[in-house]
């Protein structure tokens, strides 16, 4: 038990250190490739922040623990939407940008509704994991596309945020570029061995105490992997610069259905059996949740501090359902 403890903690320090340095890494050198700052905020770290629930998913799908790769991604998003907005709109109301309106809300709407149906018969195959990944593509064209229209002040953010200086000293731009891309290879490893790990302690816990692989993907193991999301929003919040995180953390839970759940599907090479709880109310709490968020988000374009309130609350309530129906 305490090994299983210490393997678990162990991992999940490694998945946020690795993850941090993987998105300062491919951030910094998308940019110097000369990827456009606003492409680089939307695409590039919206995907990176979602890596850590890669290889959680690759590595337990592919020992047979289907259901902690799929709660996983289930109990993130419910975490990015319930509890990381909930409390930033507590800090500060999120006046909301049209982008996230027009584009951010109808995918992460679209792709929750997906999986629902997608799961509905108690599977998920590797053509369904190839639609999911599909559908990654074309969200990912359409941010491509749309990048190119927005305003010249929400450019100029990314570009704060993300744009390689023009100042720097003759010889530093060669150096920085195999710096970012040594920062991003060692990230890349730490996550996958950090994923390793976490894996190996979450189902050692989860036999120790007699629950389910899905009950550990929906909560420590979904908070953990949110970490990083949740500091950035929070930090971000404070600061008066959230913006980009907020953004980041809708475009991170369509990734974290589409691509992420999709490679891992794809990766298993078979279908991935869920269990019933699974399919009758979490993945679906999700997706509601998901819907709940197109009245909140679109009346008056902000969530104030009593939405972000009653979110906290919903999602402490979530919390507790699990605890006591499934310990």
């Amino acid at each position: 038990m305490a090994a299983d403890l210490a393997w678990f903690a162990a991992g999940l320090g490694a998945l946020i250190i690795g993850s941090e340095w993987l998105v300062k890494g491919g951030a910094r050198l998308a940019a110097m490739l000369g990827i456009p700052p606003i492409l680089v905020g939307l695409t590039v770290v919206s995907i990176g922040t979602s890596m850590p629930e890669l290889a959680v998913g690759i590595r337990a799908a592919s020992e047979g623990n289907a259901s902690l790769a799929v709660g996983n991604i289930a109990g993130t998003n419910i975490v990015n939407l319930l509890l990381i907005l909930g409390l930033s709109a507590l800090i500060a109301p999120i006046v909301l940008e049209m982008r996230t309106l027009r584009l951010d809300l109808p995918m992460m709407t679209a792709a929750a509704v997906l999986l629902w149906a997608l799961a509905a018969n108690g599977t998920l195959s590797p053509i369904e994991g190839v639609v999911l990944v599909l559908g990654a593509v074309v969200y990912t064209l359409i941010l491509i596309f749309s990048a190119r229209r927005e305003s010249s002040a929400i450019q100029d953010e990314f570009a704060g945020e993300f744009a390689v200086p023009k100042d720097e000293p003759p010889g530093a731009t060669r150096r920085d570029l195999i710096g970012n891309l040594g920062l991003l290879i060692v990230g890349i490893l730490v996550v996958v061995i950090g994923a390793d790990w976490l894996v190996n302690g979450a189902v050692g816990v989860a036999k120790a105490f007699g629950v389910s692989d899905a009950f550990i993907g929906l909560t420590i193991v979904a908070i953990g992997t949110s970490a990083p999301e949740l500091v950035t929003t929070v930090v971000s919040t404070i600061r008066g610069e959230r913006d980009i995180a907020i953004g980041n953390l809708l475009g991170s839970s369509v990734y974290n259905i589409l691509l992420i759940l999709g490679v891992a599907v794809v990766a298993t090479g078979h279908a991935l059996e869920l269990e019933p709880d699974l399919v009758r109310i979490d993945i679906p709490v999700m997706a509601l949740v998901a819907l709940a968020c197109i009245p909140i988000f679109v009346s008056g374009r902000r969530v104030g501090r009593g939405e972000g309130g009653g979110m906290v609350v919903a999602y402490l309530a979530y919390l507790t359902f699990l605890v006591l129906t499934q310990t």
